[in-house]
C-alpha cells in the first residue's frame, strides 16, 4: 500500500495564517472600526456600494466577542433591520441574516434584538417570501426561521416575543405549523417548544389552542414524513405536558389517542421522543397512566421497543414508560396487563441498569406491582432470578444508597407473601440485610432492621 507523505509545515502555515487573520481582525476592532462602519450605514443608508462594503466587513467581524461587545453599545439592530427591509436581492439578505445569526449568539444582543424588533422584521420577511419557489427565497426563509428559533433560546427575548400569546411573532409561529413549507413547520415546532419553557406560557398556549395544530402536523408526517418535524413536534408536546393542569386537559382533549398514531413509526429518534412524551403525560397523572396502561396495542408496541437491539435510548425509554405506567396508576388492571404483555422481565432488566434513576424507577414499580398483585409477579421473578439480583445489590460495596433503599422496599413488598418470604429466606436474604443495619445512612439502617423483623429475625 502506498503511503502518502504528510506535510506538517503546511498545516502549521495554515494555522499561523488563521491566527494572523484573527489578530488583524482584533486589531481592526480595537482601532474603532465597528462604530465607523455603523455610522456610515446610518449616514448613507441608500448608498448600495458603501452599505455592501460595510455589511461584508461586519459579517467578517461579527463572530468575534470584541466586535459583539462593541456592537452591543451601538444599538446596531435598527440599522440591520432597515437594511433587511430594503435589501434589493437575496445576496444582501443573506449577509444581513448571517450577521444577525452571529450576533444573536450573545445573550445581551438577543434581548436587544427582541426589544428592537428583529424577530418581527424576520417574521415580516418570511411572510413576504412565502408561497414562492425561488431557491434563493427558500434559502432566506430557512436562515431566518432558524435564526428566530435561536433568538427564542434567551429567556427574556423569548418572553418578549411571546407577548402573553398575543405577540406578532407567536402568531406567525402558529401559522408556520400550518405551512406547506417543511422548514417552517420544523422551525414552528421548535419555536413552540422554546415558548413552552415555563408553566405560565404552557397553560396560556393550551388556552389558545396550540395543541391541535401540533397534532395535525405530527399526523401529516407519520408515514413518509420528516423525522425532524416529528421530533420537534413531540418536544413541543412534551414541554406543554409538564404543568399538572395541562396533563388533565390534554387527556380530556384526546391527545394521547392522537399521538398514538405515531406508534407505527419505524424511526428511532421519533420512537425515543414519543416514549418520552407519553412518560411526561402520565407523570403524576393517575388517570392518564390508567388509560395508557390498559391499552393492549400500546403495551405490545412498548414491548417491541424494550427489545430494540440497535437503539439503547429507545430501549431505555420504553422500560421507563413501562415503570411509569405502574408507578403512577398503582392499579391492579395495569399490573396484570403489563404482566400479560411479558413486561415484568423488562423492568427487572431495567433494575440492573447502570443508571441510578432507572434502577430506582424499576425497583419502585416492581415493589408497587408486588404489593398490588403478587400472583402475577411470582413466575417472572423466578424466571429472571430476581432474588439473587437483589441480594447482589444489597451487598454491592459501591452501590448507591438510594438503590439499596429501593431494593429493600421491594423486598418488603415480597415479604408480605408467604411463598415469596420463604424464597427470600432460601437465598439467605437476611444475611445481606443484616449487614446494612449499621450502615452510615440511618434511614437505610432503620429500613433494614424493620425488614429483618418482618422476615422473622428478631435477634
Amino acid at each position: 500500500m502506498t503511503s502518502f507523505p504528510r506535510y506538517p509545515e503546511a498545516e502549521a502555515s495554515a494555522t499561523n495564517a488563521t491566527a494572523k487573520l484573527a489578530y488583524q481582525q482584533d486589531q481592526l476592532v480595537q482601532s474603532g472600526v465597528i462604530p465607523r462602519l455603523v455610522s456610515i450605514m446610518r449616514a448613507y443608508p441608500d448608498n448600495d456600494p458603501l452599505v455592501n462594503v460595510c455589511l461584508l466587513a461586519l459579517c467578517n467581524l461579527a463572530d468575534m466577542d470584541s466586535a459583539r461587545e462593541a456592537l452591543a453599545q451601538l444599538d446596531v439592530a435598527d440599522v440591520l433591520i432597515f437594511q433587511l427591509k430594503q435589501a434589493p436581492d437575496a445576496e444582501r439578505r443573506h449577509v444581513i441574516l448571517e450577521i444577525l445569526g452571529s450576533l444573536g449568539e450573545s445573550d445581551t444582543l438577543k434581548l436587544q434584538f427582541a426589544e428592537s424588533g428583529v424577530p418581527e422584521a424576520l417574521s415580516e420577511m418570511i411572510r413576504s417570501l412565502q408561497g414562492g419557489s425561488d431557491p434563493h427565497d427558500l434559502c432566506s426563509i430557512k436562515i431566518a426561521s432558524n435564526l428566530m428559533v435561536s433568538l427564542l433560546l434567551g429567556d427574556e427575548s423569548m418572553q418578549k416575543c411571546f407577548g402573553e400569546g398575543s405577540g406578532l411573532v407567536y402568531q406567525d409561529v402558529l401559522s408556520w405549523l400550518q405551512s406547506s413549507n417543511t422548514q417552517l413547520q420544523l422551525s414552528g415546532a421548535l419555536a413552540i417548544a422554546n415558548f413552552a419553557r415555563n408553566d405560565s406560557n404552557c397553560v396560556k398556549m393550551l388556552d389558545l389552542g396550540v395543541v391541535p395544530h401540533i397534532l395535525t402536523l405530527l399526523e401529516q408526517h407519520v408515514d413518509e414524513g420528516d423525522v425532524s418535524v416529528q421530533h420537534a413536534g413531540l418536544s413541543a408536546l412534551r414541554n406543554l405536558a409538564i404543568p399538572a393542569t395541562n396533563k388533565v386537559r390534554m387527556l380530556e382533549d384526546g391527545v394521547t389517542d392522537r399521538i398514538k398514531t405515531l406508534l407505527r413509526s419505524d424511526m428511532p429518534p421519533v420512537q425515543f421522543k414519543l416514549l418520552g412524551t407519553l412518560r411526561m403525560m402520565v407523570d403524576g397523572h393517575e388517570e392518564a397512566a390508567l388509560v395508557l396502561g390498559r391499552d393492549a396495542d400500546l403495551l405490545d408496541r412498548i414491548m417491541e421497543w424494550c427489545e430494540a437491539k440497535d437503539h439503547a435510548g429507545v430501549r431505555g425509554e420504553a422500560s421507563r414508560l413501562l415503570a411509569a405506567l405502574i408507578r403512577h396508576s398503582q392499579n391492579s388492571e395495569v399490573v396484570r396487563e403489563v404482566a400479560r404483555a411479558n413486561g415484568i422481565r423488562h423492568l427487572i432488566s431495567m433494575a440492573s441498569s447502570e443508571h441510578v434513576i432507572m434502577q430506582n424507577e424499576a425497583l419502585v414499580a416492581l415493589a408497587i406491582a408486588s404489593a398490588i398483585d403478587i400472583e402475577s409477579m411470582k413466575d417472572p421473578f423466578g424466571e429472571a432470578d430476581l432474588l439473587p439480583m437483589l441480594k447482589k445489590m444489597l451487598e454491592d460495596p459501591v452501590g448507591a444508597v438510594e438503590v439499596k433503599f429501593s431494593a429493600l422496599g421491594l423486598i418488603c413488598s415480597l415479604a408480605n407473601s408467604s411463598v415469596m418470604k420463604e424464597a427470600l429466606n432460601s437465598v439467605n436474604m437476611k444475611e445481606s440485610i443484616s449487614k446494612l443495619t449499621d450502615h452510615s445512612s440511618s434511614k437505610l439502617a432503620s429500613q433494614a432492621s424493620s425488614i429483618l423483623t418482618l422476615l422473622g429475625d428478631t435477634s
